[in-house]
């Protein structure tokens, strides 16, 4: 039983999970892995969660997160905090007459958000259904990993699915730790140094949004944005959960930016916008066009609503 325990302790890597387990069990008994004495790693286990920080605790946690990150990519960040804009309220539009199912919208997600390639992570799935089906509630019924030799094919329609940004969003419900939250501009968020990799939240979403780091993410240096935000697109670790914050930190500029994906589509069948701007685009398609939601049923109300144009 012994041998059974002291071999779980080398191979087990150190996280807060583990930590916080042996911490309990007294401070005489805390394994710590060899090249793990560094004062950061102790900065990050006793880091306060993100709405818990002051302006000073902030200012310290991203000196180190930039250090920390320069040294490991080999490239200079810039991790921005930048809070919710006043009045607002995101909400997301995609017309499915004009979707052309090209996926230039998956590819322009992953670079702009610093997704690993290796174990691929993609937060859009763009499902091709043939024209006809149920659809609407058997997602399970569509083709995830069509490749015609050209878009869009002939009698199929094509129906992007990521994050839908609930009101009532059931990830956060179940997080034990709770690192995600909704923020006041509608944003579903995750505080990656505060995830414990449960996978509940995964679990949780019926729209299968949430991504899950089995491995250390592999980005090239080439690809890498170094313009990030704490709660958005900053590297990831290992034995964390991630997902799409509609490009937190392109949306919550002043003026804001669309998210990658939006501006990316050759066709124009991605709409963005606030939802508390009566002069918005997003809120006239909501008051002019025929929208819907996905699995309304369930009353988690999501703030991503697809229409059709024509």
């Amino acid at each position: 039983m012994k041998e059974n325990k002291t071999r779980r302790n080398r191979y087990n890597p150190i996280t807060r999970r583990n930590f916080l387990k042996t911490a309990a069990a007294g401070a005489a008994t805390l394994a710590i892995p060899v090249g793990t004495s560094d004062a950061s790693v102790w900065q990050s286990f006793f880091q306060k969660h993100f709405r818990e920080m002051s302006r000073a605790d902030l200012t310290d946690v991203i000196k180190r997160l930039e250090q920390e990150y320069a040294e490991k990519y080999k490239t200079s960040f810039n991790i921005k905090t930048t809070r919710a804009l006043p009045n607002t309220l995101f909400g997301y539009g995609l017309d499915l007459s004009r979707c052309i199912g090209c996926r230039r919208c998956v590819y322009a997600c992953v670079r702009e958000n610093n997704q690993s390639r290796d174990p691929q992570i993609h937060y859009i799935s763009v499902l091709e259904f043939q024209k006809g089906e149920k659809w609407v509630s058997d997602l399970e019924e569509s083709d995830k990993y069509y490749y015609p030799e050209k878009v869009p094919e002939e009698g199929h329609f094509y129906m992007p699915v990521q994050c839908q940004q609930c009101e009532n969003p059931p990830c956060v419900k179940v997080c034990p730790t709770k690192a995600t939250w909704k923020e006041p501009d509608g944003i579903v968020v995750v505080d990656y140094n505060w995830c414990i990799g449960c996978r509940y939240c995964m679990a949780a979403c019926p729209y299968g949004a949430r991504r899950f780091n089995w491995g250390d993410p592999q980005i090239p240096k080439e690809e890498l944005n170094p313009e990030t935000h704490y709660l958005g697109n900053r590297p990831r670790y290992k034995g964390t959960v991630e997902k799409c914050t509609f490009c937190i930190q392109r949306t919550r500029g002043n003026p804001g930016r669309y998210p990658a994906c939006v501006e990316i589509c050759p066709v124009g069948a991605r709409k963005f916008g606030n939802l508390l701007d009566p002069k918005s685009e997003i809120r006239y398609l909501m008051e002019h066009k025929r929208v819907f939601r996905l699995k309304e049923e369930l009353n988690t109300s999501p703030k991503f609503y697809y229409f059709f144009a024509t």
